[in-house]
């Protein structure tokens, strides 16, 4: 018969469960730092023993790393969802542009309907304060406030849609944009009238996710990277007459 005796489980295991679980849901994120030994041990009512195993075998996993002095954190596991060739390649072809706003028009769509539908009211509720943060910088010269918020605002939609595969993958392809390897964010928010355009497409966003429609919601992302995509290319089609235009100024002083 496949019956075995049930056996209590470890307390080191449920730490280990525990941890796992939150690395899992994007609740624990790449990079973070965990509460010191004690504090922890207290939180999760175990002993440090107890907690010292279980941390010693999510090190072993690749979960957590231990930096010296300076305390244990999550793993950068996300970076090692692109190779650093294929980074590189992103990096160098301005195909891979328009290809990840294409990836992101889909997934977004996607996880938008999913937030209207399943996320909880304090999901929304965390779409909405971002949203009224980005507005509150939306007030400042310097645009680099509603660029990290305008991340945070679609990172929240996927967090809300309660997809952990979605989660994770689109962290890691964020992270690459934060990076600047698909293209530097803050130059969509150079101009005034850009920097306008896009908080009216984040509000219309957001009163659909606030309303729980789905299909608005939708509508509202794709036409939001729609947009993305046109800008940008508008900047790369300007950058290139500017260099033209360089060559012949130049042309005419050596005349």
């Amino acid at each position: 018969m496949p019956f075995q005796k049930v056996t209590p489980e470890k307390l080191s295991q449920s730490v280990v469960r525990q941890i796992e679980r939150l690395i899992l849901q994007g609740i624990l994120r790449p990079g973070e730092r965990l509460p010191s030994e004690r504090d922890l041990s207290e939180k999760l009512g175990v002993s440090r023993p107890s907690l010292r195993e279980a941390i010693a075998e999510l090190q072993e996993a690749g979960l957590l790393v231990t930096r010296a002095g300076a305390g244990i954190y999550v793993a950068e596991v996300l970076g090692a969802a692109f190779s650093p060739a294929l980074i590189r390649l992103f990096a160098s072809h301005d195909e891979a542009v328009s290809d990840y706003l294409d990836f992101r028009r889909d997934m977004e769509g996607l996880a938008a309907e999913r937030a209207a539908r399943l996320g909880s009211d304090t999901d929304l509720q965390v779409i909405d304060t971002i949203f009224h943060r980005m507005e509150a910088a939306h007030q400042k010269r310097d645009p680099s406030d509603e660029a990290r918020l305008d991340a945070e605002f679609h990172m929240a939609i996927i967090e809300a849609s309660h997809n952990v595969i979605m989660l994770h993958m689109m962290r890691a392809m964020f992270d690459l944009l934060r990076a600047g390897v698909f293209y530097n964010r803050q130059m969509m928010f150079k101009r005034r009238t850009t920097r306008a355009t896009l908080l009216d497409q984040h509000r219309a966003i957001n009163a659909a996710l606030q309303r729980r429609n789905p299909e608005a919601a939708r509508a509202a992302i794709e036409a939001h990277l729609g947009y993305i995509q046109i800008e940008l290319e508008e900047l790369r089609r300007a950058e290139r007459h500017e260099e033209i235009a360089r060559l012949r100024i130049e042309q005419e002083r050596d005349r």
